[in-house]
């Protein structure tokens, strides 16, 4: 099993967190070295493996708890393990490698300050869960909160995503929604003979075009919503008209709407065409979104220790499950979420002495 030194500069320590492979499904070995350290390196904590998950608490009755929560598990490999340090790059001193901003880098910081922090001034819950990365019934949050619910308990949350070293409060919902038009399929020799179900879904992609997204502030977080066609599905041969065919429609909504009111908010936008007859309308996926939740007095503390630097997340993460649970959560971690799951992937380490140190400040106020 890999030794994991918390201790060490957490850059170094997220190279090794990267050195040990962790796709989905495969985080033991990982998850091994991660609670083997928590139980040598750190004291006061209370210790419990879980599956593939490693949970980690104080208990000092300090009256305020602080969350750190991080998933283990990456996407595929692409020839980017193991890790690798260009010092003198064009983008200064980078870490390369898979898991480097998602999120690995995230994770490092949290264990270097469990093993690091002296007499902070709340207790910590950390929570190193696995399958993140892929549909969200692995998802290791979801099975400790049905299966170890206390251990969700806490006055703010902190996830590890990557921001760049910037806050990012909340997260928009997302649904996916599947329009599906019928026909009757004939030679297209003889077009006249058939009923073509892919003109029929015309009037939903010129919908689409014609969309305009809602943006809304919430705690000084600006929210851009968005409806995209992401799939289209049709066709049988070169020489027959088709008869079905249908679209996937994705709605990132603003965490002020609820699922049902997003849901009601897609049906009426394709009114239309489902009135009609058109096309036929499903929910295939669905999830909420979370409130930023910056005006709780944890989470104001911790934007003061960021410098008052913040902005509205985009894309769905778990702190929507924290939200779920009335606990403010905020996403906060070393590296471009643009980079995440690139065959490139890196992070600059500044980013990484950066957040540790935001953190630092904010555990120790």
């Amino acid at each position: 099993m890999p030794a994991l030194d918390l201790r060490a500069d957490p850059i170094d320590l997220t190279a090794a967190l990267v050195d040990i492979p962790s796709e989905s499904h495969d985080e033991s070995l990982i998850a091994d070295a991660v609670e083997a350290a928590l139980r040598e390196q750190t004291s006061g904590f209370e210790v419990v493996r879980h599956g593939n998950r490693v949970l980690a608490r104080t208990d000092f009755g300090k009256g305020r708890r602080v969350m750190l929560a991080g998933h283990l598990d990456t996407v595929p490999i692409a020839d980017n393990v193991p890790s690798r340090r260009e010092r003198d790059s064009l983008e200064g001193d980078v870490l390369h490698g898979c898991g480097t901003v998602d999120m690995k880098s995230g994770d490092a910081v949290f264990l270097h300050l469990a093993a690091t922090l002296e007499d902070p001034a709340c207790d910590l819950t950390l929570i190193f869960y696995d399958c993140e990365e892929i549909a969200a019934r692995y998802n290791g949050l979801g099975f400790i909160e049905c299966e170890l619910p206390e251990w969700l308990r806490a006055d703010v949350a902190i996830l590890g995503e990557p921001t760049a070293g910037q806050i990012e409060a909340g997260c928009q919902g997302t649904l996916r929604a599947r329009l599906t038009a019928s026909g009757v399929r004939s030679h297209s020799a003889r077009s006249w003979k058939g009923d073509n179900a892919i003109h029929k879904l015309g009037s939903v992609l010129q919908t689409l075009a014609d969309y305009s997204p809602r943006r809304v502030d919430i705690d000084g977080c600006e929210y851009r919503e968005g409806l995209s066609a992401v799939r289209i599905d049709g066709g049988v041969a070169g020489n027959v008209v088709p008869d079905a065919a249908s679209v996937d429609v994705n709605f990132r909504f603003a965490p002020d709407r609820s699922v049902e009111q997003a849901t009601e908010h897609v049906r009426e936008v394709f009114a239309g065409a489902i009135d009609s007859g058109a096309v036929t309308f499903e929910i295939t996926d669905a999830a909420g979104g979370a409130l930023p939740g910056l005006s709780d007095p944890a989470a104001a503390a911790l934007v003061a220790a960021a410098g008052g630097r913040f902005r509205a997340k985009f894309g769905w993460t778990d702190v929507s499950r924290f939200s779920a649970l009335g606990i403010p959560a905020v996403n906060l971690g070393p590296g471009d979420p643009n980079l995440a799951h690139k065959r490139d992937e890196r992070v600059p380490t500044a980013q990484i002495t950066e957040v540790t140190d935001i953190l630092r400040r904010y555990l120790l106020s």
